[in-house]
């Protein structure tokens, strides 16, 4: 339900060369000084126009819980990820992006919290309308990036530049301070690319548990070639010997993962008369 719009001009961005606001700052209300009451009602007003913000159905809310899932996993450190946070972002825009990063801690030019540096929008049902107006006064308001995901159709992630949405390309990395590493475009439209994403995310970041699961992850596998090794060399001595080796004998000796084990049928090889030797006792 949309109200008569209110007759806001709407311009693009300054040009290059001409001073933005700075975040948070200049003749703009604050961030936290409200149109519309939090948690209470749905409005969103954009651009002087009350807009309902309807609770979501899928694909958007499915695409809005995986955005914010890989988005809070590449985050950099200092740095919050909160969804649906309303934000004054002028006169008469009061609204909340689906997920957005901004610095933790107090803005202390204005005693409140710091404005969000990268917004992202999941574009369904929402008009092109609401989401461009969206655009354009995050923008003039300070907001750095603003990245749209369309989920209907023709899926793509664009992002907000010159007055306009650019399609990035799918392969393509979005690299920005507030992210520990570069976020792969490809992860904000697939579950498994997200995956990967807030692997790549942890890893960056140092989290001790997934290094820990590394660490034991590569001994394992270490331990494996090793011990592959030292069955291939059983099997080399067994051969240059000409003793038979039966292609079950062959499998269990290759399976082998215990390397003390298999460290005592090599030594056993070289004395061997037949594989039965070799495999029988531990």
């Amino acid at each position: 339900m949309d109200e008569k719009r209110s007759g806001v001009s709407l311009k693009a961005p300054a040009p290059p060369g001409v001073p933005l606001h700075l975040p948070g700052r200049g003749s703009f209300p604050a961030v936290d000084d409200h149109l519309v009451v939090p948690e209470v009602t749905r409005d969103e007003i954009i651009a002087g126009r009350r807009v309902v913000a309807h609770p979501a159905l899928p694909p958007h809310a499915n695409q809005q819980t995986e955005l914010g899932y890989v988005v809070r996993g590449k985050v950099a450190s200092g740095y919050l990820t909160p969804s649906d946070l309303l934000t004054r972002v002028g006169e008469k825009s009061d609204f909340a992006s689906d997920v957005c990063v901004y610095k933790n801690g107090i803005d202390l030019a204005t005693g409140g919290r710091y404005l969000e540096e990268i917004a992202f929008e999941v574009v369904s049902t929402q008009t092109e309308r609401d989401v461009t107006e969206k655009a354009l006064e995050m923008s003039r308001r300070g907001v750095r990036r603003i990245f749209g995901i369309w989920v209907k159709g023709r899926r793509r992630v664009c992002e907000w530049s010159a007055g306009s949405w650019r399609q990035l390309d799918a392969e393509s990395h979005i690299e920005d301070r507030c992210l520990a590493t570069p976020l792969k475009v490809a992860a904000l439209l697939d579950a498994a690319e997200a995956d990967n994403a807030v692997a790549e995310g942890l890893i960056a970041k140092g989290n001790p548990t997934i290094l820990q699961f590394g660490a034991a992850a590569e001994a394992r596998g270490e331990a494996r070639g090793e011990a592959r090794g030292i069955a291939e060399s059983i099997l080399g001595v067994l051969e240059e010997r000409g003793v038979a080796v039966s292609p079950t004998q062959r499998e269990e000796i290759l399976g082998c993962a215990d390397i003390d084990r298999s460290k005592r049928r090599l030594r056993r090889a070289a004395l061997a008369t037949s594989t039965d030797e070799v495999t029988a006792v531990a």
